[in-house]
């Protein structure tokens, strides 16, 4: 068997059950394993520490399957954690069409996305999307795609591993279909009673923001009788639940002309009078700038922007941009207006988030008031011992 062995004290965060092992923790490897291939760890005494899928050019070397001797890593291993995902989502996740099913580290498949639209046609079927990003459940692709079908019962999956972290992996990006027939041009999924159109194949992630769900809800619990902002609104997720919230109207942001005529054919899809929504094809940092300088004023602003800071050494940029659009956002607010603000950006912890949006408040001069905390919904569970897992930050504020 492959194996890889750590150097003096370098086991210590697998002691923790921290998943992945760097480059610089390897003392040595004996063995020649392939991308993706099982490889036992050691600590530097010999003691078995897990076994783990190999990624030669990766500076995660290796991501941990297991931390039980006696599991062996074979088909039978990816059919159970399937079904352990897929119980999961069953028996906390309700009233939606859109789920994820697999979330990578924290359902012990490193490098794996899924989700899944059940679509509200009955015409149309439903869809599992995959992202393979690592190596490991690369090489494991077509176990994972028979768990996948076996335990939804859904015969159609296609794969969206058009990442940038495959580079760092090794592998090409690819996009297609793995099984079944080919998505539709856009499936309707049904999400707490609004119905939105998803584009599987060229949308963002896997064709929709699913991590969002919560959020929507609460925005669409604050939205009654208030004028609307939604910066980088994308297909309209935050601006048709604003809208089933009882919204007075709803001005929405992106850049994406594409994103916009799909957000406006979900406004139909629901019965909702177009009227009440007005759709900008423009740069969201201008534009916020340009009605803040017209009088423009809101009750409740969305500013959910895309990843800023895909790595460290991004994080001095990606904060400068999260303070501008949040600055602007505060001065749109009318007195006792929401802010509902995201960070996507892994790099970005809470705490800095928190930090970059107090000091757009002072900057404003607002008082402001943290009234939530938000993150993504149950069907994204954190592990304790891996916050690199939660990459979707938010807060709920209030202006005085």
């Amino acid at each position: 068997m492959n194996t890889i062995t750590l150097k003096p004290a370098k086991d210590k965060s697998l002691a923790r059950r921290h998943p992945w092992i760097y480059a610089n923790a390897i003392d040595r490897i004996d063995g020649k394993p392939a991308p993706g291939a099982t490889v036992i760890v050691r600590a530097h005494d010999g003691r078995f520490l897990a076994r783990a899928a190999y990624s030669p050019q990766s500076q995660i070397r290796a991501r941990v399957w297991s931390f039980d001797e006696a599991e062996p890593i074979d088909h039978a291993f990816f059919k159970r954690r399937v079904q352990r995902a897929i119980a999961h989502r069953q028996a906390l996740v309700k009233n939606t069409g859109a789920t994820r099913l697999v979330f990578g580290e924290a359902d012990g498949l490193p490098g794996l996305i899924v989700d899944y639209y059940v679509a509200d046609d009955a015409l149309q079927r439903g869809q599992l999307v995959c992202q393979f990003m690592a190596t490991g459940v690369e090489a494991w692709k077509s176990a994972i795609v028979d768990a996948l079908t076996g335990a939804t019962g859904c015969p159609n999956v296609y794969e969206r591993s058009d990442v940038s972290i495959r580079q760092k992996e090794g592998l090409e990006q690819i996009t297609g279909v793995l099984a079944g027939d080919p998505p539709p041009a856009t499936l309707i999924a049904n999400e707490c009673g609004v119905r939105y159109h998803v584009d599987v194949m060229n949308g963002h992630k896997t064709g929709f923001y699913v991590d969002q769900r919560d959020n929507r809800v609460l925005v669409a619990e604050h939205a009654r009788d208030r004028d609307v902002l939604n910066c980088f609104c994308y297909t309209g997720g935050f601006s048709l639940a604003a809208m089933k919230g009882g919204a007075k109207r709803v001005v929405s942001i992106d850049s994406s002309g594409e994103a916009l005529a799909l957000a406006q054919q979900n406004v139909l899809a629901n019965g909702f009078a177009p009227e009440r929504a007005q759709w900008l094809d423009a740069d969201a940092f201008k534009t916020l700038r340009r009605l803040y300088d017209e009088g423009e004023r809101f009750d409740l602003i969305v500013l959910d922007p895309p990843k800023f800071a895909p790595s460290r050494e991004h994080v001095d940029r990606a904060a400068r941009a999260y303070k501008d659009i949040n600055l602007t956002g505060f001065k749109l607010l009318r007195p006792g207006g929401l802010l509902f603000t995201y960070s996507c950006s892994g790099a970005i912890d809470a705490e800095l988030f928190q930090k970059i949006v107090a000091g757009a408040a002072a900057d404003a001069r607002v008082d402001a008031r943290i009234l939530k905390r938000l993150g993504a919904g149950v069907d994204h569970p954190l592990l304790t011992a891996f916050p690199e897992g939660e990459y979707l930050k938010g807060l709920l504020l209030q202006i005085a």
